[in-house]
């Protein structure tokens, strides 16, 4: 299992983590990408009803943070303001516009 953080616009948010098998995990994933954006994930199509489905396994298992054995990727739902800091979609090159990395 590969755990997901989804970060989610709404001011409410709790950053939560879920554990995914590998097959969910490429099907949000591509390959060695572990930044997403859900409109990009729906947007790659011809996957729809794969991805309802391992979203839908996916909610039923949250994990609890201090039990989480790392973060394999990030979800983020309506931030698209996120987008220009992970232009490859890995989060070890995430940089500020201009290209100057923010690590």
């Amino acid at each position: 299992m590969k755990n997901i953080q989804v970060i989610d616009g709404a001011v409410n948010c709790v950053y939560d983590i879920f554990a995914a098998t590998d097959e969910e995990f490429a099907l949000i994933f591509p390959e060695g990408q572990d930044i997403a954006f859900i409109d990009e994930v729906y947007g790659r199509g011809g996957h729809e009803a794969a991805l309802n489905r391992a979203f839908e396994a996916l909610w039923a298992r949250r994990v609890v943070k201090a039990q989480a054995m790392g973060i394999h990727g990030q979800l983020f739902y309506d931030l698209d303001e996120k987008k220009p800091f992970y232009p490859t979609r890995r989060d070890e090159e995430a940089e500020n516009p201009g290209g100057y990395r923010l690590r």
